[in-house]
C-alpha cells in the first residue's frame, strides 16, 4: 500500500508542480508590481486593524487563523528533509519561493474576500466559492470542495498528529497513542466551540508560539555565531552549483526548496482563503496584504530560523536521489524533526529535545485547528443550505479519528498522504487564480487609485468592475464614500 502512496506522490510532486508553483509566483509578482514588496509597511499596519462584527473576525485574527495553518510541522520537520535531501542550496530557493508566494497568497486571499457571503451569520469563504461566482464554473467549484474537504478532513492531520508523537517519544518517552489521545480531547474541546472559539484559540497561542521559537533561534545562533559567514556562504554557494560537495545538486536543491516552501507556507493552494473570507474588512486587497506578509513570517522568519539553526551547528545529513552520502554528521537518523531536536540541544543540552517537541506541539495543534475550520468550511460549501446539520458532526468525528490514528502510524505514510492532498489542490487553485486573475488586479488597480487619493479603500465592485460581487455592493452602497 505504502508502495502505491509513494508512487502517487512521485506524479503528483514532479518537477511539473515544482515549476508551475515557481512559474505562478513570478507572474503575479510582475503582474502586480511587487505588490507583496512595495505595500510591505502598510501590511504592517493593517494587521493591527481592530474591524470587526458579529460575522467577521479582525484581520489579526484571520491573519493568526491562517498562520496557524501555514506555521507547522513543515516549518521544522519539512525544512530538516529538505536540508537532507537538496542540501543546504535547498534553503536560499526556499526563501526565494516565500518571498514569490508572497504575490501567489495575495490574489487567492483577496479573491476570497471578493467573493465572500454570509452563511448561517458568518462570512463563509474561500477557493470554491470564488470558483463557482467569478469563474461561474460550479462543476469545477464542487470538485474543489470536494477535494480540499477530503484533503484537511483525512489526507493532511495525520502529518501533524505523528509529528508530535514523535517529538514527544523522542523527548519524553511517551507511547504514541497517549499522545494521540491527548490531541483528540484536546482538539475536541476547541472544534466544539465553533469559529470564533477558533479565531480566539488562533489570535492568543500563533504570536507566542512564533516569538518563543525565533528567539530560541537567536540563542543558538549566538553561541554559533563563529559559523554564521561560512554557513551563509554554503547556502548561497550550494543552491548555485559552486560548493565542491554540493555543486551537482541544483535541480534537486530547487526542487525540494519550493516542494517544501510550498508545503509549509501553502501560498496558491488555497488553505489561506478561507480563514481570508472570514476576515471584516472595507476592501478586499487589505485582507490579500495581510496574507501576504503571513508568508514572510512563515517562510523567511520561521522556516529559516529552523534552517540557520541546523546548518550552523552542523546537525544534519545529506543523501543524493541515488542513494549516496554526502554529509553524515548524524548516522543513522532519520532526517526531521530530530535534526532540529539535536541542533537546539547543543545549546540547551538535554532540555533543547523538550523544548523543541513543546514547539511543535503548539505549532502543529494550531495547525489541525486550521485544518478543521477549512475542513468545516468546504462542507458548509458543499451544504450550503445546512440542510444536513448531523455532516458537520460526522465531519468532527472523522476528523478525530484520523487524528488519534496518525499519531501510530509510520512517519513516512503520513507524510505521503499529506504531499498527495497539498499537492492535488495546488494543481487546482493554481488554474483558478490563474484564471482569475484579471478580477484580482482590478481589485489591486482600485485599492492603488484609493490609496493615491490618501482615503481609507473601501471596495465598490461597480465601480472596479467586478461582477458577482453582492456582499460588496450592499457594503459600499452602507460605507461608502460619499
Amino acid at each position: 500500500m505504502e508502495n502505491i502512496i509513494n508512487t502517487i506522490v512521485g506524479y503528483i510532486w514532479s518537477d511539473a508542480l515544482v515549476y508551475l508553483a515557481l512559474g505562478v509566483g513570478i507572474y503575479f509578482t510582475i503582474m502586480t508590481r511587487a505588490v507583496q514588496i512595495r505595500y510591505f509597511k502598510e501590511m504592517i499596519k493593517l494587521l493591527f486593524d481592530k474591524q470587526t462584527s458579529s460575522a467577521g473576525v479582525s484581520s489579526f485574527q484571520a491573519f493568526c487563523m491562517a498562520l496557524s495553518g501555514r506555521i507547522g510541522v513543515g516549518n521544522i520537520a519539512g525544512v530538516a528533509t529538505a536540508i537532507a535531501a537538496g542540501g543546504p542550496g535547498a534553503v536560499f530557493w526556499m526563501i526565494v519561493m516565500g518571498v514569490l508566494g508572497g504575490a501567489s497568497a495575495f490574489i487567492e486571499s483577496t479573491l476570497a474576500q471578493v467573493y465572500k457571503h454570509k452563511v448561517d451569520d458568518q462570512y463563509r469563504g474561500g477557493s470554491p466559492f470564488y470558483i463557482e461566482k467569478g469563474l461561474k464554473l460550479k462543476p469545477f467549484a464542487i470538485v474543489v470542495a470536494v477535494v480540499t474537504c477530503l484533503s484537511y478532513g483525512v489526507l493532511v492531520p495525520g502529518v501533524q498528529a505523528n509529528t508530535i508523537a514523535d517529538s514527544f517519544s523522542t523527548a519524553f518517552n511517551i507511547p504514541p497513542f497517549v499522545t494521540g489521545i491527548l490531541i483528540v480531547v484536546l482538539l475536541g474541546i476547541i472544534i466544539f466551540g465553533g469559529v470564533k472559539r477558533i479565531a480566539s484559540f488562533a489570535g492568543k497561542v500563533v504570536p507566542v508560539m512564533a516569538i518563543g521559537y525565533i528567539v530560541m533561534m537567536v540563542i543558538v545562533l549566538a553561541f554559533n555565531a563563529h559559523n554564521i559567514p561560512s554557513m551563509f556562504a554554503l547556502i548561497f554557494k550550494s543552491a548555485f552549483g559552486m560548493d565542491a560537495i554540493f555543486g551537482g545538486m541544483v535541480g534537486t536543491a530547487i526542487s525540494w526548496g519550493v516542494r517544501r516552501a510550498v508545503f509549509s507556507n501553502v501560498a496558491g493552494a488555497g488553505e489561506a482563503t478561507f480563514s481570508s473570507a472570514a476576515a471584516e474588512v472595507s476592501h478586499p486587497a487589505k485582507q490579500g496584504l495581510v496574507q501576504s506578509f503571513s508568508i514572510y513570517i512563515d517562510t523567511v522568519l520561521v522556516c529559516t530560523a529552523t534552517a540557520l539553526m541546523i546548518l550552523s551547528t552542523g546537525m544534519y545529513n545529506v543523501t543524493t536521489p541515488e542513494g549516496v552520502a554526502l554529509v553524515e554528521n548524524m548516522p543513522g537518523i532519520e532526517a526531521g524533526t530530530a535534526f532540529t531536536q539535536a541542533a537546539v540541544s547543543t545549546v540547551f543540552s538535554q532540555y533543547g529535545s523538550g523544548f523543541v517537541a513543546i514547539a511543535i506541539f503548539l505549532f502543529a495543534f494550531t495547525c489541525l485547528i486550521a485544518y478543521y475550520y477549512i475542513a468545516e468550511t468546504t462542507l458548509v460549501y458543499l451544504d450550503n443550505k445546512l440542510r444536513y446539520p448531523i455532516l458537520k458532526h460526522l465531519l468532527k468525528l472523522i476528523f478525530l479519528i484520523v487524528c488519534f490514528s496518525g499519531s501510530v502510524q509510520s512517519v513516512g505514510m503520513m507524510w505521503a498522504l499529506g504531499d498527495i492532498g497539498f499537492g492535488s489542490m495546488c494543481y487546482l487553485n493554481f488554474i483558478a487564480i490563474l484564471l482569475l486573475s484579471k478580477t484580482a488586479l482590478k481589485v489591486l488597480k482600485d485599492y492603488d487609485a484609493q490609496m493615491k487619493l490618501g482615503v481609507n479603500p473601501i471596495f465598490d465592485p461597480r465601480k472596479a468592475g467586478v461582477d458577482n460581487a453582492d456582499f460588496w455592493i450592499g457594503y459600499s452602497d452602507e460605507h461608502g464614500h460619499k
